[in-house]
């Protein structure tokens, strides 16, 4: 079952994602709908916060996409698509090469794009699905996706890494949204 993605204005995308300590049947089954929602909605990466759950949990695939992507598995080069789709639980990431400017857009922020500055490669470490810590090395979109993301179970927007003139020029498309989401938030109620 596909998941509804909620969009900014929505409490949960400011909520830092508690700990999952147990892989359990409900979560493995929230991952499959996860995975399903981001393949629905197009998206090269979802975080459970944009789903409505503060979790420490994101998925990632970026097979779709013509934006390049480098993986680096045990120090030695290795082609991303074999971690694809990835599940990140409990991530932890830390920087490994100088911060880039380029292109990101959110499921949360329909058409809403702008240039981002973050680390070129960063080292990753989380659990997977078999609840096994791993760890990998990772570059272009791949690490984008994965920071973005890693913002997200954080509480952290990527509106929030704006230039102060980018995120002006979208104030007002910004104020919109928010405000028909806080709508739509008060008629479900």
């Amino acid at each position: 079952m596909s998941l509804e993605v909620v969009k900014y204005g929505h409490p949960a995308l400011r909520q830092k994602g508690a700990r999952i300590e147990k892989i359990t049947p409900e979560i493995k089954k929230f991952i499959g709908e996860m995975l399903l929602t981001m393949e629905d909605y197009h998206g090269v990466g979802l975080a459970a916060q944009q789903v409505g759950q503060a979790l420490q949990l994101a998925v990632i695939d970026v097979r779709a996409t013509d934006r390049p992507s480098t993986l680096w598995l045990d120090g030695k080069p290795a082609d991303p698509a074999t971690l694809m789709p990835l599940v990140l639980i409990n991530p932890e990431v830390k920087p490994a090469a100088e911060p880039v400017a380029g292109g990101e857009g959110c499921l949360s922020f329909p058409e809403i794009f702008s240039e981002i500055t973050r680390p070129e490669q960063v080292h990753v470490t989380c659990t997977n699905t078999k609840g096994e810590r791993i760890s990998f090395r990772c570059g272009g979109l791949f690490a984008r996706a994965v920071q973005h993301e890693v913002d997200h179970l954080n509480g952290i927007l990527f509106i929030d890494r704006m230039e102060s003139k980018d995120k002006r020029e979208l104030q007002l498309e910004l104020e919109v949204l928010q405000t028909e989401t806080k709508a739509a938030l008060k008629r479900k109620k």
